[in-house]
C-alpha cells in the first residue's frame, strides 16, 4: 500500500508538472527568439484564465467558444505587448528590458483586479469528472486530463515546431539571427510570431491550472517556479522545460506529502542552486548562455 501511495502522490506530480512544462515552453518560445527573460509569463497565463471565466461565466458562453476566445485573447495580448512595449526595448540594456517585463506584470495583475476584482474564483467546469485509475492508483481527474491536455498541446507544438513554415522561422532566429535575415526572413515577424504562440501557451496552461486550483490575481506567483523549471532545464531548451516541468512538479508533490507543504518550494530552490552550481546554463541549454 506504501508503494500505491506513493504511485498515486507521483502520478498527482506529474500531473501538475505538466503544466509547469506547458508554461516553461512558452517562456522558452519567447527567449530563443527574442533573448527576451519575461518575468510577466506568470500573469499572461493569469490573464488567460480569466479571460476563460469571462466568456463562460460572465457572457455565458458555450465553453469551446470561450475557450476559443480566450486562446485568441491570450495569443492578442503577446502579440500586443511584443509590438508596443517590447520591440522599441530590443536592442538596450537587457536590464531595462527585464526590468519593463515586471512592470507588465504588475500591469496585468492591476487590470485583472478592476475588471474582476481581487476575490478568488471557481472556472466553470469544462474537463470529464469520472474517476480515473491506473492499475490500482486513483489519479484526480482534472489532474490527469490537465496533462493529458498539456502533453498533447506540447505534442502538437513541438511538431509544428519541427515542420511548420513559422516553425521553422523560429528556430532560423533562434540560432542566428543575421543569417535569418540574409535568408530573408522578416524577423521582427517572427518576435510577434513567438510572443503570440507564447501567449496562446500561456492562456491554455492558466485554463488548465484555474480548472485545477481556481482562479485569483496572485495566479502569477506560479511564474516563478516556471521561472525556475526554465532556468533549471535551460533558457533556451523546450526538451529542458519539458524534462525540468515534470521533475520539479514531482518533487514539489512528494515533498509536500512526506514532508510538508511548507517544504514544496524549498526543494524546488534547493534544486535551483544545485543546478546553477553545477551546470549554470541548465540541464540542456547553451553554454554561452551567463551565469544568472
Amino acid at each position: 500500500m506504501e508503494w500505491l501511495f506513493f504511485f498515486e502522490v507521483s502520478l498527482a506530480g506529474l500531473g501538475f508538472g505538466a503544466l509547469y512544462a506547458l508554461t516553461a515552453v512558452a517562456f522558452v518560445v519567447i527567449y530563443k527568439a527574442t533573448r527576451v527573460i519575461n518575468l510577466a509569463m506568470g500573469e499572461m497565463l493569469m490573464f488567460g484564465a480569466y479571460l476563460f471565466f469571462g466568456f463562460a461565466a460572465g457572457m455565458a458562453l458555450p465553453v469551446w467558444l470561450a475557450l476559443v476566445l480566450a486562446l485568441l485573447g491570450g495569443a492578442l495580448l503577446g502579440l500586443g505587448l511584443e509590438r508596443i512595449v517590447i520591440r522599441p526595448l530590443l536592442g538596450e540594456n537587457p536590464i531595462s528590458v527585464f526590468m519593463v517585463t515586471i512592470g507588465l506584470s504588475s500591469v496585468l495583475v492591476g487590470l485583472v483586479e478592476i475588471i474582476w476584482t481581487a476575490t478568488p474564483r471557481s472556472l466553470p467546469d469544462f474537463l470529464p469528472s469520472d474517476p480515473i485509475f491506473i492499475g490500482d492508483a486513483f489519479v484526480a481527474p482534472k489532474t490527469f486530463w490537465s496533462f493529458v491536455i498539456a502533453a498533447v498541446v506540447i505534442g502538437v507544438f513541438l511538431v509544428l515546431f519541427r515542420f511548420w513554415r513559422g516553425g521553422v522561422a523560429l528556430r532560423a532566429t533562434a540560432s542566428d539571427q543575421g543569417a535569418a535575415y540574409a535568408m530573408g526572413i522578416n524577423v521582427p515577424a517572427v518576435y510577434s510570431l513567438s510572443w503570440g504562440l507564447a501567449g496562446m501557451l500561456a492562456a491554455g496552461a492558466g485554463i488548465l491550472l484555474g480548472s485545477v486550483a481556481g482562479i485569483s490575481s496572485e495566479m502569477g506567483v506560479f511564474g516563478l517556479t516556471v521561472l525556475v523549471v526554465v532556468i533549471v532545464g535551460g533558457l533556451d531548451s523546450v526538451l529542458g522545460a519539458l524534462v525540468a516541468g515534470l521533475f520539479i512538479g514531482w518533487v514539489e508533490s512528494l515533498a509536500g506529502v512526506y514532508l510538508g507543504g511548507e517544504y514544496e518550494h524549498l526543494m524546488t530552490f534547493i534544486i535551483l542552486m544545485v543546478v546553477l552550481l553545477l551546470r549554470p546554463w541548465g540541464l540542456f541549454g547553451t553554454r554561452e548562455i551567463e551565469r544568472l
